[in-house]
């Protein structure tokens, strides 16, 4: 005999919605939903941010063939700065005297009279200068440029796109790097969001001076942080980039211990942090992080002092030295390597594949 379900007596429900089965669903809007997200997408691709440069083919900037995307602005003032027409987050004018060739367009067109042609040649009074950049516009021997220029998300990765192919045969992509990019942190999410809908991994350059929700905004976007630690002694971090370096510890040990990708990348400069209880520290911080995928020494190169020139920015307290030697570089590997840290450069001081 069967036994009748007392449930359900009474009730004016069909017997398959009775016994739990689920209601008839509403119909879905997909021609709203489609237009939700086309509006979504075109308003990432119109955020707009500041970049000063986007160098195609790079390959010391993480995996493969990459093109690298130069953000403004810095919240380091690091003295031995290797792009320090990225620090400012606002447009500078780069002036090269030796290109001059004395047309006096420039000093026609400034609002401010910062040009002066004298008998010594052509004098750039950087006091009056607001960096307009209609200096610029007409200087067509290439003697004054301004760097830095705003452009949308749409316009950046459009660029980066066209070397698609590469990325793919290589394992590369697109990286971030400044500047900080994390100072622009908006911009920098709508690049990443961009590119992973391309199909582009990306990377990031980053010296970890920057709120740990930002980090925690971008962390599943990217592929892999090429995260700086300058000096582990926080008073000389303090003199050397006008900054603790606490945050920076927090966020590498955040990163990490969230999975992230990260390797951590060590600028060295002859006479600053190549000491030995340097070495020591930066192998005491990296063994307490087992997630991290490898230490690469940075070495010094002295292409910053030039752009120092360029930029007017050369004075007292702005590190000046020498390049490093190949020698000296590979016993700076070869020490940190005894400490038992997984180099990524190879024995010789050059950073083996990436």
């Amino acid at each position: 005999m069967r036994v009748k379900d007392d449930s359900t007596e009474g009730s004016t429900a069909p017997p398959e919605a009775a016994a739990g089965a689920p209601a008839e669903s509403a119909p879905v809007d997909v021609a709203g939903s489609d237009a939700a997200s086309a509006d979504a997408t075109a308003a990432r691709r119109a955020v707009a941010g500041r970049i000063f440069e986007i160098q195609r083919f790079c390959i010391d900037d993480g995996p493969g063939i990459r093109t690298t995307v130069f953000m403004k602005g810095c919240p380091l003032r690091c003295i031995w700065c290797h792009n320090p027409e990225g620090a400012d987050a606002n447009p500078v004018l780069s002036f090269q005297p030796e290109k001059c060739i004395g047309c006096g367009y420039c000093v026609r067109v400034c609002p401010n009279d910062a040009h002066e042609m004298t008998e010594e040649g052509h004098v750039l009074v950087r006091s009056r200068c607001v960096a307009c950049g209609a200096c610029a516009v007409e200087c067509y021997a290439g003697a004054l440029e301004l760097v830095g220029r705003d452009a949308t998300v749409a316009e950046v990765v459009d660029e980066v796109e066209r070397d698609l192919e590469f990325y793919r045969n290589s394992g590369g992509g697109m990286t971030l790097s400044g500047g900080e990019p994390l100072l622009q942190i908006d911009f920098a999410e709508a690049l990443l969001l961009e590119a992973r809908e391309r199909g582009m991994a990306s990377c990031i350059e980053t010296a970890g001076f920057a709120p740990q929700e930002r980090y925690e905004r971008i962390r599943s976007l990217v592929e892999l942080f090429l995260f700086d630690l300058k000096e582990t002694d926080d008073e000389r971090h303090r003199q050397y980039t006008g900054q603790s370096n606490r945050l920076i510890i927090e966020n590498l040990r955040y990163l990490t211990g969230a999975g992230a990708s990260v390797r951590l990348r060590l600028p060295i400069i002859p006479g600053l942090n190549d000491r030995d209880d340097h070495f020591q520290a930066v192998a005491e911080v990296a063994h307490s992080l087992p997630a991290l995928e490898g230490v690469q020494v940075m070495p010094y190169h002295a292409l910053g002092t030039a752009k120092l020139e360029r930029l007017g920015l050369s004075g007292d307290g702005l590190y000046e030295g020498e390049s490093p030697s190949p020698e000296t570089v590979a016993g700076w590997v070869g020490r940190l390597r005894e400490l038992g840290l997984d180099m990524i450069n190879s024995d010789d001081g050059e950073s083996s594949s990436q």
